[in-house]
């Protein structure tokens, strides 16, 4: 069974794609993964710095999320678009994650992985164009990125009442992109 760790790269509590990365879960769990969804909220850190890492160490937030990355095969990320790009706190929590460990292989936490990125955002793109920087930034890092990926625009018109996409083809489109990342990750562990 694919182990998935599935987040948003948001710590915003009415965060469209904590929503998304929510149903995201489900739609895994129902393609025969074993999927932990965390809250990056629930993992604060320091704006990376060398200083800070030499002086202080490690955050103890990146330790505990860097020991269940490594626990798991597959990622599932749900990536808001920050000024065309990624998210400051997707981005923070990439780079402590990526920082070196005695003991392990340079990027333990992410070589390896395998990936599925999707979003969500009230523009006409739904947040498309964070997901080309966050390719960039896994697949230079050693993480199989799947092809497929999904983009929700105007998010706030996308989720009925009970946090659903009103849309069956999004809805169908997202289960086809959770099933690419189950089983990618299930044949490459």
């Amino acid at each position: 069974m694919a182990k998935i760790l599935a987040f948003a790269g948001s710590a915003r509590r009415d965060s469209f794609n904590k929503r998304l990365v929510h149903l995201a879960a489900d739609s895994a769990r129902t393609a025969g993964a074993e999927v932990t969804l965390i809250d990056l909220a629930d993992f604060r850190m320091p704006i990376y710095d060398g200083d800070v890492e030499e002086s202080q160490g490690l955050p103890e937030a990146s330790v505990r999320l860097y020991a269940m990355m490594k626990a798991h095969a597959g990622l599932l990320l749900a990536c808001p678009e920050y000024n065309s790009s990624v998210t400051p706190l997707l981005k923070n929590t990439i780079d402590w994650l990526s920082r070196p460990r005695p003991g392990d292989a340079p990027l333990a936490a992410f070589g390896g992985k395998v990936a599925a990125l999707i979003s969500a955002s009230p523009g006409a793109l739904g947040g498309l164009r964070g997901l080309v920087h966050v390719r960039a930034i896994l697949q230079n890092i050693g993480v199989l990125v799947v092809p497929n990926q999904l983009a929700v625009p105007k998010a706030p018109e996308a989720f009925d009442e009970a946090g659903k996409l009103r849309d069956g083809d999004t809805a169908g489109r997202l289960d086809n992109v959770t099933r690419q990342l189950v089983e990618t990750a299930r044949r490459l562990n």
